[in-house]
């Protein structure tokens, strides 16, 4: 598990590197840029300019794109501190060519927020604030050291102080504000992405286990008959060999060997689930498998069935997805790894929907996450209380959100409180203090025999190969 979850952060890691090729193309476009606004400011405009240094500064960038390109393949990937390198050198040639032509006099200044926002957007916070520490820095050099814009006459093109004070505020305002808004996106898209990527991973997983034991159940139902068989007619044979004991041994390890064989198949049969029969099940069925694997963790769990006031007696059949069983074992396994030492699982149905309800005993959730709940948050370190609490966890912290996508993926809705809130309206029952989930269904989608995908009946199909 441990060198999994190594290999898991290594390749999110490397999926966040950026192509070379990417910036080499900005690049490529940012010379063309410069070298447009110097010709036209130039020619049109008649400002005199050092073009000598102003396309030596250019030529810089030209002979960096052409090193890059020479020496390193086109589909290579920039590390963090390549990355970092690259920008940085963009926004030294950006400054040194604004201080050749007005600083911030010059208002293509505004340029210098772009290496800000593709740091912010690629690179770790880290790297992030030391490229707009150091944009904020050459911006405020800027405004006092610079080469003056000089008109054809002579005459020198400067903004009075105040604008060029406005200038500087609104540069470095940018910088602050691009640059904390698009790390914010960017870490909640990449944190949206990994996550939903450990929900499919999951789910997929669930999915083979339930396609594996439809594989099992189907072979120990097909094989259940031949084994019968041959056990009974050993059976027969010992009993008609009682002057033979050289055969009678031979028949009774015949008889011995299928009644291990039947043993066998029935220990892989307990988890065939994908029989038409055993598509479907009684609601606590599918309640206490999800629950299974934390009953014997060292806590209490306790399981209650019943009809709402409007509901039938009986109790419904509803299907088993990979989706629920999986998201209710995930919600069960942190009500256990939180609670102090019982855990209620409560399932209740009426005619229009189904609940199962998840409460115990703990503290419950932090007040200031309650809606915030569900949101994909990265694992961090853990501190030693964490470890006490949940000495055996040792996931990213997505339980709650792959249990909430996988749930609302199969049409439910889930509600989340805490039994200490006097206001909640989930549970009344005081002993129940701790974390309240509550799952709800409409009837329709999940019931196995009256929704709107009832499972067939007749004979099982062959698996198509």
């Amino acid at each position: 598990m441990a060198n999994s979850n190594i290999t898991l952060w290594r390749g999110q890691e490397r999926s966040s590197w950026i192509r070379l090729r990417t910036l080499i193309l900005l690049r490529w476009v940012a010379i063309f840029g410069q070298i447009t606004a110097i010709t036209v400011a130039q020619q049109t405009y008649d400002i005199q300019l050092d073009a000598t240094l102003c396309y030596l500064a250019i030529g810089v960038s030209v002979m960096g794109n052409l090193t890059a390109i020479l020496l390193f393949p086109r589909n290579k990937r920039l590390s963090e501190f390549e990355n970092f390198l690259m920008v940085l050198f963009d926004l030294l040639q950006l400054t040194i060519l604004l201080y050749l032509t007005g600083g911030l006099n010059n208002p293509f200044a505004l340029l210098l927020v772009g290496p800000v926002t593709i740091s912010a957007s690629v690179m770790s916070t880290r790297s992030t604030l030391i490229i707009g520490g150091v944009a904020i820095a050459l911006t405020t050099l800027l405004a006092e050291f610079h080469l003056p814009l000089r008109t054809a006459l002579g005459a020198e093109l400067d903004i009075p102080d105040i604008l060029l004070f406005g200038n500087w505020a609104a540069i470095v305002i940018a910088i602050v504000f691009l640059g904390a808004y698009s790390h914010r996106v960017s870490s909640e898209v990449q944190s949206m992405s990994e996550a939903l990527a450990a929900t499919h991973m999951a789910l997929a997983r669930e999915q083979k286990l339930t396609d594996l034991g439809g594989v099992v159940a189907a072979a120990a139902h097909e094989l259940g008959t031949p084994l019968a068989t041959i056990k009974l007619a050993s059976s027969e044979l010992i009993e008609e060999l009682d002057d033979r004991p050289d055969l009678i041994e031979d028949a009774a390890l015949i008889r011995e060997q299928a009644n291990r064989c039947r043993d066998i198949l029935r220990d892989m049969g307990r988890a065939g689930k994908d029989d038409l029969h055993l598509r479907q099940a009684p609601l606590s069925t599918v309640v206490h498998e999800a629950a299974e694997p934390h009953i014997n963790r060292g806590k209490t769990v306790h399981f209650f069935e019943g009809p709402a006031e409007d509901g039938d007696v009986q109790q419904p059949s509803i299907l088993r997805k990979p989706e629920i069983i999986h998201g209710l074992r995930n919600l069960i396994q942190n009500a256990v790894d939180f609670s102090r030492g019982n855990v209620w699982v409560e399932a209740e149905w009426s005619t229009k929907q189904i609940t199962v309800s998840i409460m115990d005993d703990g503290r419950g959730y932090p007040s200031q996450m309650i809606g915030r709940i569900g949101d994909p948050f990265m694992r961090r370190r853990r501190s030693e209380t964490e470890k006490r609490t949940r000495p055996e966890y040792e996931g990213m912290g997505l339980g709650l959100f792959i249990a909430k996508t996988l749930l609302e993926r199969s049409g439910a809705e889930l509600d989340f409180a805490n039994g200490s809130d006097p206001y909640q309206t989930l549970s009344d029952n005081p002993e129940r203090r701790g974390a309240i989930v509550k799952v709800t269904w409409p009837r329709n989608l999940v019931d196995a025999q009256t929704g709107d995908t009832p499972v067939p009946s007749g004979v099982n199909q062959r698996f198509q190969t």
